[in-house]
């Protein structure tokens, strides 16, 4: 049996449990950390399918918006 991890899931999963904590206790450092991890995360996630379809769902609702904007 091969298991196969998908970098993009654990770095979800990272980030999930990093935003859940307190915000208080956080220092600059590791605010920059997040960051770090949640920008690395979206690189990964824009090649995919998925992240095409929501890149074209938010263009979309900017583009409704900015039009409903200009009326």
């Amino acid at each position: 049996m091969i298991l196969t991890i998908n970098v993009a899931v654990i770095l979800a999963v990272i980030i999930f449990l990093r935003v859940r904590r307190r915000v208080e206790a956080r220092s600059r450092s590791d605010q920059w950390l997040t960051v770090a991890i949640v920008l690395v995360f979206g690189l990964l996630v824009a090649q995919t399918g998925f992240g095409q379809g929501v890149l074209k769902v938010v263009g979309q609702i900017t583009q409704s918006v900015s039009q409903a904007g200009s009326r």
